[in-house]
């Protein structure tokens, strides 16, 4: 017989039957030192390492969150100023505009004035060139008209009058009987 066989028979012929499925008593006594061993180290060596690097992503994790909530609080503060900025923009520009109309309008109002004040200048300049005109030629026309007179009263007298004085009244008197007819002419 061989050895494989005996070692069945004689276990068959035991009082005591082995459970195939339970390790023998040193089996488990060294199993369990070896899992101590090993449960051990890990506790000790490989648990701590793995809860840091756990803790570490949760830190980046949770400070990322936090710089987003910061960095969208801040995109919506910039948001809200921006916005203000952009009303108060558009505030001065209409500001502005309405500067300029007014501005504008007191402009024209400013240089209808001074166009009026100047065409009432130039106005009272030519009336007063037109009179002072008049007036020359009323001199001029009042000697020339005198001269006459008194060449022709020197011609119907048949006497001179060379003298001054009776010149003067002669045309004096002349010059006021043609302005009386005229003006007569003119109420009529």
């Amino acid at each position: 017989m061989t050895p494989l066989a005996t070692l069945v028979f004689a276990a068959a012929e035991s009082e005591e039957t082995v459970n195939p499925l339970l390790p023998a008593p040193a089996d488990l006594v060294w199993s369990l030192v070896v899992a101590v061993i090993i449960g051990v180290a890990f506790y000790r060596y490989v648990l701590p390492r793995f809860t840091e690097v756990l803790d570490e992503r949760t830190a980046k994790i949770e400070g990322g969150m936090a710089k987003a909530e910061q960095a969208q609080a801040e995109a919506a503060a910039a948001l809200a100023e921006y916005r203000q900025q952009l009303a108060d923009a558009r505030a001065e520009a209409a500001r502005i505009r309405e500067d300029a109309r007014s501005e504008g309008q007191q402009i024209v109002v400013e240089a209808k004035s001074k166009a009026s004040d100047d065409a009432s200048r130039v106005l009272e300049n030519a009336q007063r060139q037109v009179e002072a005109e008049r007036t020359q030629a009323a001199v001029a026309l009042r000697a020339e008209v005198g001269a006459l007179a008194t060449e022709l009263a020197s011609r119907i007298i048949g006497e001179s009058l060379a003298d001054e004085a009776r010149q003067s009244r002669v045309i004096d008197r002349f010059l006021d009987e043609i302005e009386a007819s005229a003006a007569a002419g003119k109420e009529a």
